[in-house]
């Protein structure tokens, strides 16, 4: 299993809305279908979007057809603009057009453009990779032996160029010969635990309990879950975290029940151009994900629906936040401002 991958001259992705009843890999040959594939939510996941994005602008270079450098800039950024408009909350996605914005406006041969924005794609790709282990390896020593961890959507190899941010630390902590048994909330409206972690972790012969949403308070209360790890779409200068719809309820929940959570994520999702959580975006979705699950309608016609995709999570609530330069315990006192430094 894989989430997307390079071939050279076309991006092959795999569908995530079909999880997990079919396995289906899609090999796009144009920049719009890979820009199309993010929109649409068949790859999702921070880490994974700004992966998605940077090989999707590599292979819009190949079909460029000018040969003078202006225009083949011109149109290139444009380009970057067709991807920056595809998610406005996962910052990783910003951060890797830019990186691949910063090779057009400096490069004066567009031969050699080409070549190193398919350089810069694959080492995004693989930098995320090497990030998920290194978070592994930071955040294992938080979960103990026995732990039932709670995590929320599905911040794992799938959301990810593999391993995982959240999942990453729970996979580091069972390699390390932990027993750790996972509780998944299904993560609605799109299902995202549900479908896509449960199908994750079970592959792989972790122990995964799933439970609906609006059940984490009790099984926190009734002392089963011991910790909650959850990863990141973006984290403000102040340590405010923005995180899937519902992190915040799971997040007030721990902290009245005792509970440490913490937040697992590449320095990528860190924003320090974002004073707070209150300055970040937070994507509206189609009412169409709250109606209707699986194509079966589940709610009256004409009435008024909202479909935030993201909430933010204040710092106070938050144990640590987990990446792969550092940890940073008790993120309401200091922000992120020591791994901005490192």
């Amino acid at each position: 299993m894989f989430t997307i991958k390079w071939n050279g001259d076309s991006v092959t992705i795999l569908d995530q809305r079909l999880l997990p009843m079919q396995e289906v890999y899609n090999t796009y040959r144009h920049f719009r279908d890979v820009a199309d594939s993010i929109r649409n939510m068949e790859t999702r996941g921070a880490p994974a979007i700004g992966i998605a994005a940077a090989m999707g602008i590599a292979l819009a270079a190949l079909t460029v057809a000018s040969n003078e450098i202006e225009n083949f800039k011109e149109e290139m950024n444009r380009i970057c603009q067709i991807f920056a408009g595809t998610r406005p909350t996962a910052v990783n996605l910003f951060s890797a057009i830019g990186r691949m914005k910063k090779i057009i406006e400096k490069g004066n041969d567009i031969s050699q453009i080409k070549q190193q924005l398919e350089k810069e794609a694959l080492a995004v790709y693989q930098e995320d990779i090497e990030a998920n282990k290194a978070i592994g390896r930071n955040g294992r020593t938080y979960l103990n032996d026995g732990d039932v961890v709670l995590t929320h959507c599905n911040a794992g190899a799938l959301a990810t160029g593999g391993y995982g941010t959240a999942l990453g630390v729970i996979r580091a902590a069972i390699e390390e010969g932990k027993k750790i048994h996972v509780y998944a909330c299904e993560t609605r409206p799109y299902l995202q635990g549900a479908r896509l972690t449960t199908w994750e972790l079970s592959r792989d012969n972790i122990p995964v309990t799933l439970i609906t949403d609006s059940m984490s308070g009790h099984f926190m209360r009734t002392g089963i879950i011991k910790k909650v790890i959850v990863g990141a779409d973006r984290i403000a200068a102040n340590g405010d975290v923005a995180n899937k719809i519902g992190t915040y309820t799971h997040a007030v929940l721990a902290k009245e029940n005792g509970i440490p959570f913490y937040v697992a994520a590449p320095v990528s999702t860190l924003d320090p151009d974002t004073k707070s959580g209150n300055d970040i975006p937070i994507e509206e979705r189609s009412v169409d994900e709250v109606v209707f699950i699986r194509n079966e309608q589940i709610a009256p016609e004409g009435i008024f629906i909202r479909n935030p995709a993201f909430d933010v999570t204040p710092a106070k609530y938050i144990t640590a936040i987990i990446t792969e330069k550092g940890v940073v315990e008790n993120p309401a006192s200091s922000g992120i401002g020591k791994l901005i430094k490192s």
